[in-house]
């Protein structure tokens, strides 16, 4: 995620608000905030689901959207997300 420089603080305090709340969610194991090293106003989230269908609850949840909208507010550009799983060796 992408914020104006002058949002980060704001981002942080959504953050800090949430973060909680979204670890508690059914399904997540934990969540974390990740920032770029020489781009101090990029960050992105690392979280762990027990399942797909987890993540995609929280995405369809009142949560997500009372994170979400503002968060996006804050955005110098498009957010992108990616969902993994482990590798199978």
């Amino acid at each position: 995620m992408t914020f104006l420089k002058e949002q980060v603080p704001a981002f942080l305090e959504i953050f800090k608000a949430s973060r909680e709340k979204i670890s508690a969610f059914p399904g997540c194991r934990s969540v974390e905030l990740l920032q770029d090293y020489h781009l101090p106003h990029v960050y992105s989230t690392y979280s762990l689901w027990d399942s797909d269908e987890a993540l995609n609850n929280y995405r369809k949840s009142e949560l997500f959207g009372s994170v979400w909208k503002p968060t996006k507010a804050l955005f110098s550009e498009p957010a992108q997300a990616f969902s993994f799983q482990p590798a199978q060796l």
